[in-house]
């Protein structure tokens, strides 16, 4: 599932704008950090992207999401709502709550096994997949994402050139006096149903961009061959952590070979022009805060400095922070961590 392509989603999701509140961002976001969801999770998650049941749920009720599920038979016949959702078990969630057609075997029986078959002879689900495997968080968004995508399609597909006329579809901004009209007789919870399906698209659309450009990153570093460097996605944006970074005596200066490694990353860089960078400085946990502090900061900014000179960015487009020892990505009591705290990470961030 990691290797999904991402081009169908960003492609839709990129049509899609507006504010993503705080709380919800951060409700994804904690989603987005598990590696395997329960039941309960996922059944609150997609009956929202799906408007399922109709605004009749509680958004914030995961438990009766659950039950709702369950009740309809949207989920495997023994699930529990702490169990770790598998991807079949999903599978068949989604293909109800969406109201997925699929062939004979699945229109018969309806279980999990013909769902998954269904989603993956409909291309939703890609690449190497373990029906049995837990489904983290990134992979139901982008499983969702997909959906919503498709349903766009099918939907210009039936009314081609007639946005004005054709039915609104999930996520879509309406606009003018005969939208705001018909929003006002929407019951609230309606519209917050509605609404709250917007920004899982919106979120959706943020994480896909983020993926698809950390594989893009990490592909170009490969090609190049580009040592101990690979990125990431982060809270800021995507992270490019230069692990092991040497300088000379001089904590400033650059030996000849992290300047290689910098030219190969700084052109990488470039093709990403619309994104402002902060670049951040790390040490391991040796001598006085202070001096930590100080070796941090000159180090990032020997980096930008580099990257400036090269024209990867201008001095205004890349921000400088030394954050010391306050951040370890390893155990500080072994050579082997220490080195690896010893690192320079540069944050491509989100447009503002």
């Amino acid at each position: 599932m990691k290797n999904v392509s991402y081009g169908l989603i960003v492609c839709f999701l990129l049509s899609i704008s507006g504010f993503l509140p705080a709380q919800t961002a951060a409700e994804i976001e904690e989603m987005l950090k598990s590696e395997a969801l329960s039941y309960e999770e996922v059944a609150r998650f997609v009956l929202k992207a799906a408007d399922v049941p109709g605004g009749q749920l509680n958004l914030n009720d995961s438990a009766g999401a659950f039950r709702f599920a369950a009740e309809q038979k949207w989920l495997p016949r023994k699930a529990a709502a702490a169990d770790k959702a598998s991807l079949k078990g999903v599978s068949l969630l989604l293909m109800r709550s969406f109201d997925i057609k699929g062939g004979l075997f699945f229109t018969v029986f309806k279980n999990p096994h013909y769902a998954y078959r269904e989603m993956v002879y409909q291309d939703i689900i890609q690449g190497r997949a373990d029906p049995a495997m837990a489904v983290s968080g990134d992979q139901l968004l982008f499983l969702v994402g997909s959906i919503l995508s498709r349903q766009e399609e099918e939907a210009e597909l039936t009314f081609p050139g007639k946005a004005q006329e054709r039915p609104a579809v999930a996520g879509e901004a309406q606009e003018g006096p005969a939208a705001v009209e018909e929003q006002q007789k929407q019951p609230p919870q309606v519209v917050e149903v509605r609404e709250e399906r917007q920004r899982i698209i919106i979120e959706a659309h943020r994480y896909a961009e983020r993926l698809a450009m950390v594989e893009e990153i990490n592909a170009r570093l490969s090609a190049r061959a580009v040592s101990d460097t690979s990125a990431r996605i982060s809270d800021q944006g995507v992270t490019i952590n230069l692990s092991k970074i040497e300088f000379l005596a001089n904590p400033a200066e650059l030996p000849e070979s992290e300047k290689r490694k910098l030219q190969e990353i700084g052109q990488i860089l470039q093709t990403i022009s619309h994104r402002k960078i902060l670049i951040t400085g790390h040490t391991a946990l040796m001598g006085s805060a202070e001096d930590r502090l100080k070796t941090s900061q000159d180090r990032a900014a020997a980096v930008a400095a580099f990257l400036v000179s090269m024209g990867t960015r201008r001095a205004n487009e890349i921000f400088v922070q030394g954050l010391g020892a306050e951040q370890p990505i390893a155990d500080n009591s072994s050579p082997q961590g220490m080195s690896l705290n010893r690192r320079v990470e540069i944050i491509i961030l989100e447009d503002l």
